[in-house]
């Protein structure tokens, strides 16, 4: 695992008081303002830009230039920090998976990074865009899943969200509002080695077990993006936090069963940040003890919601604190537009 998060930082009540002065006599109510962002739970964020900066980000070109940019310098900084706590160089990387949902790039960024990181020249590239909080999880599963076919191989999986380049100043919505409070800016970056490439996980990471994605139908207006002529302006229901309690037991339950497998099995639960809200319904539907989801809480304080990277800064916090022991098993969890979820089940 690597992790990249941009040089620039503000505290929530520093964002608090200049989104209140950018929303001044625009918004009915500006102490509900500062609620909602106090609700997120969230303690600061970092962000790709200068605070200051943001006011001229008027139009989507604008933020769509600034966001490739940012991608491409975060993107190798992670990629650098995953291969070099795997002992690997970019020479040994046969194919990069790029995910994001907040920007976009024709060569996308993965191509762009080819040159500044000195892959091969037959690197094989798969850039994925839309999954939103989901692409973590997913991105892992489509990766161990090119593994299975060429176990010999190396794969690298890279997330860069620049949620603060997403943001839509005109917008005086409930959920747009909600999102400037929650989502930061963040890159991670995963390596994962085939069956007979990876000399039995010498680094000591986790093997992945098995993948699942469930998608349920009917539900694209719970979470995305509306592409509007100033870019991307944020879909997100009240209704998140019900569709995860309603789903995500029966999800996990069948998943597990698939391996043999009971949740009591699962020692380590490694769920996406996706709000207080979210994180309280993966905890009362799946009856986790507590602390379970420790990480995840933390992580959503000191960083805010960082989408599709949100789930892998969790993982690379759990790989870090040498708590999982030889045998143990993780779940790795997210959810995001579709609606959908995707699970990740871990075994070091």
């Amino acid at each position: 695992m690597g992790r990249a998060l941009p040089e620039h930082y503000a505290s929530q009540e520093t964002l608090i008081a200049a989104f209140r002065d950018a929303w001044a006599g625009a918004h009915f109510n500006p102490d509900r303002l500062d609620e909602l962002h106090r609700a997120v739970q969230v303690s600061g964020r970092y962000l790709a830009l200068p605070l200051e900066a943001y006011r001229e980000m008027t139009s989507f070109a604008a933020r769509n230039e600034a966001w490739t940019r940012a991608a491409v310098d975060l993107g190798e900084a992670a990629i650098r920090d995953a291969l070099g706590r795997a002992g690997l160089s970019p020479a040994d990387v046969d194919h990069l998976f790029f995910v994001t949902t907040t920007g976009i790039a024709t060569p996308s960024i993965d191509a762009r990074l080819v040159n500044r990181l000195g892959l091969r020249r037959d690197v094989r590239r798969s850039p994925l865009f839309g999954l939103g909080c989901a692409g973590g999880a997913a991105g892992i599963s489509r990766a161990s899943d090119l593994l299975a076919a060429f176990p010999d191989q190396v794969a690298v999986l890279l997330s860069v969200e620049l949620c603060s380049l997403t943001l839509q100043l005109e917008d005086l919505s409930i959920p747009n509002v909600i999102s400037s409070g929650l989502f930061g800016d963040g890159a991670a970056a995963v390596v994962l080695a085939g069956a007979d490439r990876d000399g039995g996980s010498s680094t000591g990471g986790p093997a992945v077990v098995a993948t699942g994605s469930v998608f349920y139908p009917g539900t694209e207006r719970v979470m995305g993006w509306d592409i509007v002529e100033s870019g991307f302006k944020v879909v997100l229901s009240a209704k998140v936090p019900e569709v995860v309690r309603r789903n995500v037991r029966g999800d996990v339950e069948g998943f597990l069963a698939k391996s043999g497998l009971e949740r009591s099995a699962v020692r380590h639960w490694i769920a996406h940040t996706g709000g207080p809200k979210v994180l309280r319904a993966f905890e009362s539907a799946l009856e986790l003890p507590e602390g379970a989801l420790a990480r995840s809480w933390r992580s959503l304080k000191e960083t805010g919601n960082l989408s599709s990277a949100a789930v892998l800064f969790v993982l690379g916090e759990l790989l870090a604190s040498g708590e999982p022991a030889r045998g143990d098993r993780g779940l790795l969890m997210a959810m995001g537009p579709g609606f959908c979820s995707e699970l990740v089940l871990l075994q070091w």
